[in-house]
Order: C-alpha cells, then sequence, then structure tokens
C-alpha cells in the first residue's frame, strides 16, 4: 500500500562558472559571488525533477525546497515553486557565511531535523565546488542511509524505494527504507520547465525580509518563504560559517588557456588520417 511522503530538496544557487573572471575570488579565498551571475545549480535541478515524479506518482506527497544563502537565493526557491514544489525554507543569516562542506551539511542538517521529511533528495554536487560531499555528510549528520549517484527514483511506496544508480562502467539497482538521503547525478532526466499556472500563482512569492525592503500589494501569508536564521535550526553556532569551516585555501591562480598554434583541417580522407596518425603518435587517443 502506497502513503504520501514529505520530500524536501536540498538545492542551492550557484555562480555561474561559465563566465568566471579575475574577480571571481576574493583574497580571503571564498568566492565573490557578487560578480558572477547566479543559477540554480544543475544537478539540483536533476534532484527536483526525481521529487516531482515521485509527487506526482504518491497522491498526497509534498515537495519542499532547502537551500543556504543570501537573501537573493530565494530566488531558488521561487523557481521550485514555478516547476510543481509547494513551499521551501531559506536558511539566511550572517552566522552561515563563508561556510565549507562540513559547515554547511551541519546547517542543513539541523533544518532538516526540524523540518523532519521522509525523503531528502540533492544534486550529486555544486559546480562551484565539484566536492559532492554536502549530501552525504548530511545522511552522516542525520544517522540515515544515502544512495548516491542516483539517475533514477524507479519506485516508492513510502516506506521503501528503488533507486537505479549511474556508475562509471555500467548502472545497479539498489533499495533503501526510508527516511533516507538520495543524490541525483547528472545524467538523470531534466527538470521540467515552469508551469503558466504555478507561474502566476507564486511569483509574489517572498520571504517576510523581500516584502519588508520592497513591498508587494499582491503579498499575502499564502505567499511567504519561510526563513530561518542560526538561532531557528539551533545547534552548536561554533560549527557553522567560517569557524565551523576547517577548509582553508592556502592559494588561488587564475589559468588561461591560450593555443599555440592551430591546423585547418578539410574533409578530405588523406587529412582525416593524417590526424589520426597524429593523435595516437602524441598518446591523445591509442
Amino acid at each position: 500500500m502506497q502513503k504520501p511522503i514529505k520530500i524536501v530538496v536540498l538545492a542551492k544557487q550557484v555562480p555561474d562558472t561559465r563566465n568566471v573572471g579575475k574577480n571571481a575570488m576574493k583574497e580571503d579565498g571564498t568566492v565573490n559571488r557578487a560578480a558572477l551571475p547566479a543559477i540554480f545549480n544543475p544537478e539540483d535541478l536533476n534532484a527536483l525533477e526525481q521529487a516531482l515524479r515521485l509527487k506526482d506518482r504518491l497522491a498526497g506527497s509534498t515537495v519542499q525546497l532547502l537551500t543556504m544563502g543570501p537573501g537573493r537565493a530565494a530566488d531558488i526557491i521561487r523557481e521550485g515553486l514555478f516547476r510543481g514544489a509547494d513551499g521551501g525554507v531559506l536558511l539566511t543569516d550572517r552566522k552561515f557565511a563563508g561556510a565549507d562542506t562540513l559547515a554547511t551539511s551541519y546547517a542543513l542538517s539541523r533544518a532538516i531535523a526540524k523540518m523532519q521529511p521522509d525523503l531528502i533528495i540533492a544534486g550529486r554536487q555544486a559546480i562551484d565546488g565539484d566536492t559532492a560531499q554536502v549530501g552525504p555528510q548530511v545522511a552522516e549528520k542525520l544517522h540515515l542511509p544515502q544512495i548516491t549517484y542516483a539517475e533514477e527514483i524507479i519506485s516508492c511506496d513510502g516506506k521503501e524505494m528503488v533507486v537505479k544508480r549511474r556508475l562509471e562502467h555500467g548502472v545497479e539497482t539498489v533499495s533503501s527504507s526510508l527516511p533516507a538521503v538520495v543524490t541525483v547525478h547528472g545524467s538523470a532526466a531534466a527538470c521540467r520547465p515552469r508551469n503558466a499556472k504555478q507561474l502566476m500563482r507564486y511569483k509574489h512569492a517572498r520571504t517576510a525580509t523581500e516584502q519588508k525592503e520592497t513591498p508587494s500589494a499582491y503579498y499575502t501569508d499564502a505567499l511567504r518563504i519561510t526563513e530561518w536564521g542560526a538561532a531557528d535550526v539551533g545547534g552548536d553556532e561554533a560549527q557553522l560559517g567560517l569557524s565551523g569551516s576547517p577548509t582553508k585555501v592556502k592559494k588561488i591562480e587564475n589559468i588561461v588557456f591560450q593555443a599555440k598554434e592551430a591546423k585547418r583541417l578539410t574533409a578530405a580522407d588523406a587529412d582525416v588520417e593524417g590526424l589520426v596518425q597524429e593523435l595516437i603518435a602524441n598518446h591523445t587517443i591509442g
């Protein structure tokens, strides 16, 4: 017998690394997020799609987004609402600033413990760090089973789920009881587009801080995005932000790749054969 479940999707607003410039990093080794456009972390969108598919299958299920960042990170929650999520929580506090994966997972785990979901789904990794550590660390802190590199949640009855994992040399199918943590691989299905009705319904959704700073006449309590600070999630503040982050950046170096030479080839058999021989000779292939 299937039963509805509460799903929390961990999502992150990340700098668009396709536009990294010389001002991308601060002198203290942290990312200068103000210098880069902010986007929804790609693999978190894959995770959101898996959550929404479960919501479609299990009647009565809900999907909440959880993100940590400055006030503008509320855009991530709105984007999730436009695609079918039911709500979200923004963790925002100066005490969270400068967090590495250890401090981030601690803050998220405290918030998740308060939200009490049946399933936590996250992208495998964020493009601004590529560590793939936050999801597994959250699972460890909550003492929950975890499935990583998920490509598809094949089935779920509310008590147990079956998941297909994408590994380096193939796939495997595994099962786990709930509650659990799943991190989703980039090869999973792309997230559905915005829904026009959801967009019209939630376009004025905002946090209380946003409403205070830029009031909207269309704002109602039903459109409020929950906003939590360090005091709201509790725990040891020494484990938050920079104070709880043992990772230290020793050196930052900008590297610009430049082509030393260029060669123009035609589609002639001789040119193609010559190129293949050259690639084999310098061990690029073969």
